[in-house]
């Protein structure tokens, strides 16, 4: 867990880099959409990994399954955005659904995962 704990916390720092970046030193509108997009969706789901943690303590022990996903979102989803934005070619544009997938199943692994916490 030390290994996803530490990689959502660079992608979180990524993250609020991006979001200042386009608040602060971007003038192009589409480019500035692009960072904002990418950096909400990443920070969420940095979020999601750090919440992790706790439902593991609780029981969810499948819960360690979702972080490599949700953290891969971050890379594939927020990555191409962030690429985009800074003028990447539109190609690149097509590895985006894959983050979004993959935040997807990161989101299905911790429902399964909650099965595993007790009710009482």
């Amino acid at each position: 867990m030390r290994l996803w704990l530490t990689l959502a916390a660079l992608a979180g720092f990524v993250c609020v880099a991006a979001g200042a970046f386009a608040a602060h030193g971007l003038n192009d509108p589409q480019g500035q959409e692009l960072l904002r997009t990418g950096a909400l969706y990443g920070f969420v789901h940095v979020l999601a990994t750090l919440a992790c943690l706790p439902l593991i303590q609780l029981g969810a022990t499948r819960a360690r399954l979702a972080p490599p996903f949700f953290l891969a979102g971050v890379l594939l989803f927020s990555g191409s955005l962030f690429a985009l934005a800074l003028g990447a070619p539109r190609i690149v544009g097509a590895i985006t659904p894959f983050g979004g997938l993959a935040f997807l199943a990161g989101w299905l692994v911790l429902a399964w995962a909650a099965r595993g916490v007790d009710a009482a």
